[in-house]
Formats: C-alpha cells, structure tokens, sequence
C-alpha cells in the first residue's frame, strides 16, 4: 500500500495526527509541520515538526509500511543532517510500523532509556484505539491501515466515513482526512470504481444528503433545476468526476495545462471514470489522459 503521500497529508492536519500515529506521543506548545527535502543527498523526511517555542524538541517522523532492513539507517541519516543544521536543536526521530515484524531492530549503539530515537508499532494500540475512539476522525482515517480483512473493512467504511464528516473540526482538516482514507480504499479496492467507492462509504445515509455528494454533485443540480432533473443530475455527475479528477492531478502532479483541463471538461462520464480509477498508477498527466496533440473521439 502507498503511504508517503497520504501520511504526510495526514500529518500536515496538526497535534491529534500526531498523537494518534505515535501512539500517545503529545507536542507541547505549538509547531510548525512540513517536509525536508536534503538536497545534498536527495533524501526526503515524511514529516517534522518544528517548536515555535525555545527548549522544545524537534521531530522527524517516518512512516514505514513494510520490512525494509536500512530503515533506521535512514532515519538516522535524516536526524543527523537536521542536527547538522540546527546544532543546538534537540532532534528526535520516530519511526512509525505497521507491524513490530517489520523492525529491522535498531542499529547497535544507540538503543536505550535516553535514546533519542522511538519505535511505533499501529497494530499494537490502533485497534482498541478505534474500540476506544471510534468518533475520533484521526483515529477513523488510519482503520485501513490495521483492518486487514477486506470484507471488515467494506462493512467499517460508512462509519469511518461519517466519524470524519460528523467531527468538529476546521474544513480544511475534513478534508484532508476525507481525501486520506479515499486514497487508501482506493489502494486496497482497486476492482471499484470511483462511485462504487462513493456509494461503499455513504450507503449508511442517503446519498443526496451526504457532504461527498453536495461537493460533487450540486453544480449539476443547480443546472438541473433549468434544465430538468434527470439531465441536471447527469450533467452534475460528469462536472462533479471532472472537478474530482483536476483536484487529484493537482495534488499528484503540480499545475494542470489548459489543454488538459479542456479534455477533462469535454470526456464522457465512462472516460472519466477510467481516467480517476487509473490516477493513483499515473506517471504523470499525459501518462493518464494523453499527449496534447492527441486526437480525441
């Protein structure tokens, strides 16, 4: 399953993202959270936070969801390099598991009660957090990650759904968290289509009340009222597939050309959704939808 992307989406949503994925680790005062990227050596952290405040440590946390035996080698590296920066800076790193199989074990030297470097393993706490928290939207968004039955886990997505858009918390945040756990049932139902997936996660309410529908749906609706019911909801549909999909290319790959928000604005529904189900394999825009000269049909 792809992580890097959807943690770091996770991540940048503040404090309770941290405290939930690090198994109870609290940040005292405010941060600052983004990514570093260590040009000198290419080498990119999943995420750090940076204290606004003096004394405080600075995290640098890393996701890993398989076995991979440098793991903490990497880490390390990343630390360090911060360290190097910010000599007088307490620089901490977390490394955060799946599953405690998948640690290498830390290297020789460095383990210990004051060792600045902290293992988290989900499977150990995630599952009676979801028992214990089950409206918490921080705690809803990571199920995916620990449901390991794919039948659990399609009877579990209307409430993980809802935990997230019931909560009382900033938009911006909702949405976020929404896009998160749509990008993992993406990933682990990839027979489904985008509506498929839509309909899993809201069938628990009707569908015309859901936030996800308002948001993809209600350009055409408004339309419809002119026009007549059934084309306005058809012509909502396509407009709502295509604002979704320039979303997406826009979070994978940067700015979207005109020639490619033309195309997108004129495909058919069934073009649509072949384009947003092969998003998440893309290489890139013209990889998904073509080259620019491209004749279309």
């Amino acid at each position: 399953m792809k992580t890097d992307e959807p943690i770091y989406t996770l991540l940048s949503t503040g404090a309770e993202a941290f405290r939930v994925l690090t198994g109870g680790l609290r940040l005292r005062g405010p941060y600052r959270f983004h990514s570093v990227t260590f040009k000198a050596l290419e080498r990119r952290a999943d995420g750090v936070f940076e204290p606004q405040t003096a004394g405080a440590p600075t995290h640098v946390v890393e996701f890993q969801a398989q076995r991979v035996q440098r793991a903490w080698y990497n880490l390390l590296t990343k630390v360090g390099l911060l360290g190097e920066e910010h000599p007088d800076t307490d620089v901490r790193g977390i490394l955060i598991f799946l599953h405690e199989k998948d640690d290498p074990g830390l290297p020789r030297g460095i383990a210990g009660g004051d060792s600045p470097f902290t293992a988290v393993y989900l499977n150990r706490f995630l599952p009676a957090l979801l028992e214990q928290e089950p409206d918490n939207p921080f705690v809803a968004v990571l199920a995916p990650l620990v449901i390991e039955r794919d039948e659990v886990l399609k009877a579990q997505a209307p409430r993980l759904w809802q935990a997230i858009q019931s909560a009382p918390i900033p938009e911006p945040v909702r949405d976020r968290l929404a896009e998160v756990l749509q990008f993992w049932l993406f990933e682990r139902f990839t027979a489904l289509t985008a509506e498929e997936i839509l309909k899993m996660i809201t069938h628990l309410t009707p569908l015309e009340e859901t936030r996800a529908y308002r948001d993809i749906f209600s350009r055409g609706k408004a339309e419809g009222e002119k026009k007549g019911k059934a084309e306005g909801e058809a012509l909502g549909e396509v407009q709502g597939k295509a604002k979704a999909l320039l979303r997406q290319l826009r979070r994978r790959f940067g700015a979207v050309p005109d020639w490619a928000e033309q195309r997108i604005g004129a495909a058919s529904t069934e073009q649509l959704d072949a384009w947003l189900d092969g998003i998440f394999d893309a290489d890139g825009i013209v990889g998904l939808i073509g080259p620019a000269d491209q004749p279309q049909g």
